[in-house]
């Protein structure tokens, strides 16, 4: 049986309770920066961990307010750390599983691979390649403005017709599928996508 995700509210506390500790002078705006949602719900979940007494408010100014975590937040993060990555381990284990079979088909049918996204998913991605006889022909993404990665030159999606390829591994652990329909929009065809969550799948047959 396949472990569930990781909690969405748990996963933003334990990134707001590292920002605090890391820096008790952040401020409100650079949280919600920091785990990408809107003010007004950073504000939603520091007032929610206060009141958990995880994190405790100081007026250092009229007008400037500084976050200290407490010895509970401190325990709290622990647990939340040893949560997320018991979880990380589960999920890197399942992807690797769940991609090694679709690229051992490639690598016996001499299929070209290619990876969308940079970062710990890319990598993965990039080792499974490499342990199937493989290489990507090419490392693709938005606009991050990096230039290398992996010691391969990274393309811009919107030149993707530029690549031949028969895959495109969609290098993330986002649960949204908002990368497969950006990527469909861009003009690559469904059945060449391949997200490395087993559970968005479905969404190349939709």
């Amino acid at each position: 049986m396949s472990r569930p995700d990781m909690d969405i509210e748990a996963h933003r506390d334990l990134k707001l309770l590292e920002a605090v500790e890391e820096d008790s002078r952040v401020t409100q705006r650079t949280l919600a920066t920091k785990l990408g949602i809107a003010l007004g719900l950073t504000n939603i979940y520091l007032k929610r961990l206060v009141r958990k007494g995880c994190i405790k408010c100081v007026n250092v100014q009229p007008n400037r307010i500084s976050y200290l975590i407490t010895p509970r937040g401190i325990a709290e993060k622990a647990r939340l750390t040893y949560e997320f990555m018991d979880y990380s381990l589960h999920l890197y284990g399942e992807v690797r599983q769940h991609l090694r079979g679709v690229l051992q088909e490639c690598a016996a049918a001499h299929r070209r691979v290619a990876i969308y996204g940079l970062g710990e998913a890319a990598e993965l991605a990039y080792l499974s390649l490499k342990e199937c006889g493989l290489e990507p022909v090419a490392i693709f993404d938005g606009d991050s403005g990096r230039e290398v990665f992996l010691g391969m030159p990274v393309r811009p999606i919107a030149a993707h017709g530029d690549i031949a390829f028969d895959l495109l591994i969609i290098a993330n652990f986002d649960r949204s599928g908002d990368h497969f329909d950006a990527l469909v929009r861009d003009g690559i065809p469904a059945e060449k996508l391949f997200p490395l969550r087993r559970d968005l799948l479905p969404r190349r047959t939709a």
